[in-house]
């Protein structure tokens, strides 16, 4: 069970220590606080843990403090949508907004190269207004001969070009956490001029150690991916982890499942997964459309594959897009078969943003429907 506190409570007020003193009081029955600050108000819920199956909604909401009672109705208590909850939530990151009512979009290197490359990358994301990018310095690989990143060795320049050419956000993929201890460091020696979200592949979706360590930092909001041989509940699950420990600035990928049934392409597209994310739980949606199709074929109205699901998972109301950008992609490191070039990077934008006005409208549609079937 969820209490959700009155905006504003103050953890030195009488009426929450009178509500902390009754729920210590509980039998079997622990407790668990988060805040969450916005820009007019802050919000504080206590999360029951226990033998809560006795407690009434009516009891709890008549407690001193309590707005709300929610019973927890799915296994990932803190990141799920609960029975009648309609909460809206949202976390801001380094001044960008992440919520399941916006769209960003990470286009970049999937694999950091040359510094020239990353300049010329971050130069084009600049010219067309753009403030996150995808970067890869840490890079889990099917064989250990191949490339693995340059690791540590590029941050530091990375980081530099980010803040010479105002990106705010750089989604990183770490799989150790070491990574992270290293990303840390980059940046204070750097003078912060960037922000980095932690990036948690596919492979280590259930790597629950690195789970538990990426949830107890508080310095770094995490892009979750899907695993790619296991069922969407247990990957919700995995988010939890992170949850649990505390990090609830969460963003959940969509990358693509595998199996050849989604041959020719690389994965088995899941965006129509974006919209039963979005209802199980109140975490903004990323999908990946670049590993997910893996080339750049097109079809005979010469739109490019990459682009198509791209539309897809956006009308379906995907709040981020992780896509693979490069200056050359034939020298690329990784992944450059399905790499999209920079002077493809002002159409992909303007794709995105009419497939963006479709699922708008769509929205609208939905209301009036709804407005409608209520005065019938």
């Amino acid at each position: 069970m969820i209490l959700i506190l009155a905006p504003n409570t103050e953890r030195q007020s009488d009426e929450f220590r009178q509500l902390m003193a009754y729920l210590d009081n509980l039998p079997n029955i622990k407790t668990r606080l988060h805040e969450e600050s916005g820009a007019q108000q802050s919000l504080t819920e206590v999360y029951l843990i226990g033998d809560t199956a006795t407690l009434s909604i009516e009891d709890m909401e008549a407690l001193p403090a309590v707005e709300r009672a929610v019973k927890v109705s799915q296994e990932y208590r803190v990141l799920g949508r609960h029975r009648d909850d309609q909460r809206s939530t949202h976390f801001d990151y380094n001044g960008v907004r992440f919520g399941q009512d916006n769209l960003n979009v990470f286009a970049g290197l999937c694999a950091v190269s040359t510094p020239e490359h990353v300049e010329s990358m971050l130069r084009a994301l600049q010219a067309q207004g753009q403030v996150c990018t995808r970067m890869g310095a840490y890079k889990p690989r099917t064989s250990p001969y191949a490339f693995q990143g340059h690791g540590k060795a590029c941050l530091p320049y990375v980081f530099e070009l980010a803040g010479k050419y105002g990106i705010k956000v750089i989604a990183m993929e770490v799989t150790h956490e070491s990574h992270v201890e290293e990303i840390h460091s980059a940046l204070e020696q750097t003078g912060n001029p960037t922000g980095v979200m932690l990036q948690i592949g596919t492979r280590n979706t259930q790597n629950f150690e690195l789970l538990k360590f990426a949830g107890r930092q508080q310095q770094f909001p995490v892009l979750l991916k899907r695993g790619f041989g296991i069922t969407l509940e247990e990957s919700l699950n995995a988010a939890e982890y992170l949850a649990s420990e505390g990090n609830r600035r969460v963003v959940f990928g969509l990358r693509g499942m595998k199996t050849n049934m989604g041959d020719p392409h690389r994965n088995f597209v899941d965006f129509s997964h974006v919209p039963v994310v979005k209802r199980l739980t109140r975490m903004p949606v990323c999908i990946d459309p670049s590993h997910s199709v893996g080339t750049r074929d097109r079809g005979p109205d010469g739109i490019l594959d990459v682009f198509q699901v791209t539309a897809q998972g956006v009308v379906a109301g995907a709040n981020m897009i992780l896509v693979d950008f490069h200056p050359e992609p034939g020298k690329a490191l990784v992944d450059g078969p399905q790499a999209l070039r920079l002077d493809e990077l002002e159409y992909f934008l303007e794709d995105v943003r009419l497939a963006r006005e479709t699922y708008e409208a769509r929205v609208k549609l939905a209301s009036l429907n709804e407005i409608s079937e209520v005065n019938e």
